[in-house]
């Protein structure tokens, strides 16, 4: 009879230190895989969430997450819209703690180079805010970190003022 109780004990302290052993497991496995995870995949998360982007420069972007890039996200408010480069933003409110799997091949292409050609080609006024200055205008070429920005947009093309603005100075771009 002690030798029956002497083993159930000794089986009890083995299956409590297994169960101990997975869960450390399973807590190393869960921050090691959180390690992992990029903004972009939990902004994709809250697609059609409401949002508030806190982006350099001190604007608040707040609205429904419309779509999500590779480097950008597209809020709405309304029947506003702001492109916000992800490179801009300093803080997110609203996100979900879990994150949404990595987007195809396709989606990881269409980076903000991709959405500022589609404003150019179809001509449309622009709003661009950078830290230090916002300028109007339409674009008039994308280049691969960089647009070129006419800002007298009712001036042809050839003699229109023009500024030329790096990727990296965007803040948020509004389509008026």
């Amino acid at each position: 009879m002690r030798w029956e109780a002497l083993f159930a004990d000794l089986e009890a302290q083995l299956e409590a230190a297994l169960a101990a052993d997975r869960a450390a497991e399973i807590s190393e496995l869960t921050r090691a895989e959180r390690a992992t995870v990029l903004l972009a995949d939990r902004l994709r998360s809250a697609r059609g969430a409401d949002v508030a982007l806190l982006v350099a420069g001190g604007a608040t972007i707040a609205g429904e997450l419309v779509d999500l890039g590779a480097d950008w996200a597209l809020v709405g408010d309304g029947g506003r819209r702001a492109l916000v480069p992800l490179q801009a933003v300093i803080a997110v409110r609203g996100l979900p703690v879990r994150a949404a799997p990595a987007p195809g091949a396709v989606a990881r292409r269409l980076g903000l180079g991709s959405v500022l050609r589609a404003l150019s080609r179809d001509r449309a006024t622009v709003r661009l805010a950078t830290e230090w200055a916002e300028l109007a205008g339409r674009i008039e070429l994308v280049g691969a970190d960089h647009l070129d920005l006419v800002t007298g947009v009712d001036a042809p093309r050839s003699g229109a003022p023009m500024w030329t603005v790096p990727f990296a100075a965007l803040r948020v771009v509004r389509s008026d």
